[in-house]
């Protein structure tokens, strides 16, 4: 979202009403959504044969509202689920069987039976859930199976995001004795075993090394085809993970770069011998959302100014308890959703939950904000105010979606903000006497 454009939008809700009963609200670009949906698409059916299969499936919990699943799906996308919530989500959201991917390190029995006699894509994960696997699937399984593979090829700057180190949780490592050559045998023994998967990009993780676990990912499958004598293996799911810039408006890197960085590594990857699947979810949402909040108060504490806002870490709960690896942008306006003007002055802009760390920013330079104004954080459509976390019994907070009309701004309810009686319900409210 351009900032003039942006300008636009936080103006509108201002005046709009949207900051009147609630001190936060959520906004999600319609447009922008859309346009990042159509620049994965197009990026990847630029490189491909026509008539290759492609599924590119929505990583449900980088937004996980029925609203984006459904626009995302009337996009092209499907999704990629690794929950039973998330499945429910999607099915919700009315995702045939055919567009939804299962992933997760700990299924049980229950939900990989429902996913088989749903249809649905399962990535096995270990050893252990394929034995189980064994014992479910009969001789002509409804759902295409895989496993996921731990290229182990190495960590990006953000360890607690890294997926594809030598210790991940995630898959079979690759390159531990035996791993390989184990694999191997596992696909020969099961002629249902049709995929392979891995996830080796995530925030922080460079292009090249994303494009290496790929690379590790099809030179596997070439192998298995080749002991089988036929092309068992017919489908890669390569998984997502692009990084998002959040220092600035610009996107970048771009699905574009991603599929040279893919082409240069595993340059057959795109010869339409498989058809593919992704699974990105950050890169779709993140530079699509903004959160608006109006500013309660402003003190000083040791010389150093304080903004107390109602956006934290119900919303930004990654910022909060990691501040250096999600460091967000503050945009501040007043209290007329006009862009706020003067010297800039060093503040923290602080979040309404009762610990110390709940901070958006620590010392940033910013025109002094008084009680009244308001602050916006972009690039928040991702992992930010669409998962929410309920400290201090914080509500979450509505989301609308945005569209810029020539007749102006037009805003759409995607979630109401959350009631006191849902609080009170998912407290145990009905239950309040069970513990007498």
């Amino acid at each position: 979202m351009a900032g003039m454009d942006r300008d636009v939008v936080v103006r509108a809700a201002v005046e709009q009403g949207l900051l009147d009963s609630e001190p936060v609200a959520c906004l999600l670009d319609i447009a922008g959504i859309r346009a990042s949906a159509a620049a994965l698409t197009s990026a990847f059916a630029a490189a491909l044969p026509p008539g290759t299969p492609v599924l590119h499936a929505f990583a449900v919990k980088a937004a996980p509202l029925v609203p984006v699943l459904r626009l995302l799906a009337d996009a092209g996308l499907g999704c990629e689920v690794a929950s039973p919530g998330e499945l429910a989500l999607a099915r919700a959201a009315g995702l045939p069987a055919g567009r939804i991917v299962l992933d997760s390190p700990a299924k049980t029995t229950g939900e990989l039976r429902e996913a088989l006699a749903l249809g649905i894509a399962v990535n096995a994960d270990n050893r252990q859930e394929l034995h189980r696997l064994d014992a479910l699937i009969g001789a002509d399984p409804k759902s295409p199976v895989g496993m996921r593979i731990n290229p182990q090829t190495g960590a990006g700057t953000i360890d607690a995001l890294s997926t594809a180190t030598a210790t991940s949780k995630f898959g079979i490592a690759l390159r531990d004795p035996g791993a390989r050559e184990w694999l191997v045998r596992a696909y020969l023994d099961r002629p249902w075993l049709t995929r392979l998967h891995t996830h080796s990009g995530s925030q922080g993780v460079p292009l090249p090394l994303i494009a290496e676990g790929v690379r590790a990912l099809h030179a596997l499958a070439e192998e298995i085809n080749a002991a089988a004598g036929r092309r068992q293996v017919d489908t890669l799911d390569i998984g997502g993970g692009l990084p998002v810039n959040f220092a600035s408006d610009e996107t970048a890197p771009t699905y574009a770069e991603y599929v040279t960085a893919l082409r240069g590594a595993a340059p057959r990857l795109f010869d339409g011998s498989y058809g593919l699947v992704t699974e990105f979810g950050r890169s779709l949402m993140a530079k699509n959302g903004l959160v608006l909040a109006r500013v309660e108060y402003t003190k000083t504490s040791g010389g150093r100014a304080i903004a107390l806002t109602h956006a934290g870490v119900q919303l930004a709960t990654r910022t909060a308890y990691a501040p250096a690896s999600w460091p967000v942008r503050i945009l501040p306006y007043d209290a007329k959703g006009a862009p706020k003007e003067g010297d800039p002055v060093a503040q923290d802009v602080a979040g309404p939950a009762c610990f110390a760390g709940d901070l958006l920013a620590t010392a940033r330079e910013l025109p002094p904000l008084a009680a009244g104004d308001v602050i916006a954080v972009p690039d928040t459509g991702a992992y930010f105010f669409t998962a929410h976390y309920g400290y201090n019994s914080l509500p979450r907070p509505a989301v609308h979606g945005f569209a810029v009309t020539p007749a102006g701004v037009r805003f759409s309810l995607a979630r109401p903000a959350q009631t006191p009686a849902e609080l009170i319900a998912e407290a145990g409210g009905t239950h309040a006497d069970a513990l007498l």
